[in-house]
């Protein structure tokens, strides 16, 4: 699946830079780094999935505890389900895990400028924008602007999925 969906995920998946290091050398070996951190209440990795098929992932990253109480989010799904609004719905869901039972107070996602999908994922949930930080992370290549949305657990008392309508079937 992430082989057929590398010319749809490339412009906006995140490269090493030279300077990093090689990358990790198959699916598998990035797996297992984020059970390992995942075991350390650093990351949460989810499978999306869809009639019983993975069709994407959704990452918590960054998890900070004590004072902060905050992490960041990053998904990609497959081009098959896009705008099928799974991936808001999955935001929704995660975000209100994180908020509700993890106890964690902000969420924050950082979209590329010129990615309109993901754009229209912050705006479907209510997420603020905090605004523009150059060169923020290493993609296609490069280091590339981001856009900084956040919502605070105060900003959703209801839930995030409460916000959004239900989802069509095929």
């Amino acid at each position: 699946m992430r082989t057929a969906n590398s010319e749809w995920l490339s412009p906006w998946e995140a490269t090493l830079p030279r300077e990093a290091g090689r990358p990790a050398t198959s699916y598998v070996g990035m797996i297992g780094t984020l059970r390992r951190r995942g075991r350390l209440g650093q990351t949460m990795p989810f499978a999306l999935t869809w009639n019983g098929e993975m069709i994407g992932m959704l990452t918590v990253n960054g998890i900070s505890w004590g004072s902060a109480r905050w992490a960041n989010v990053g998904y990609w799904v497959a081009r098959s389900h896009a705008g099928r609004s799974i991936t808001p719905t999955a935001v929704a869901l995660v975000c209100d895990h994180l908020m509700s039972t993890a106890g964690l107070h902000r969420i924050e996602i950082a979209i590329r400028p010129e990615n309109a999908a993901s754009l229209r994922v912050v705006e479907k949930l209510g997420f603020t924008e905090i605004g523009l930080a150059p060169r923020f992370l290493h993609i296609a290549g490069d280091w590339r602007d981001h856009r900084v949305f956040q919502i605070l657990a105060e900003d959703a008392p209801e839930g995030l999925v409460a916000r959004l309508p239900p989802i069509s079937p095929d």
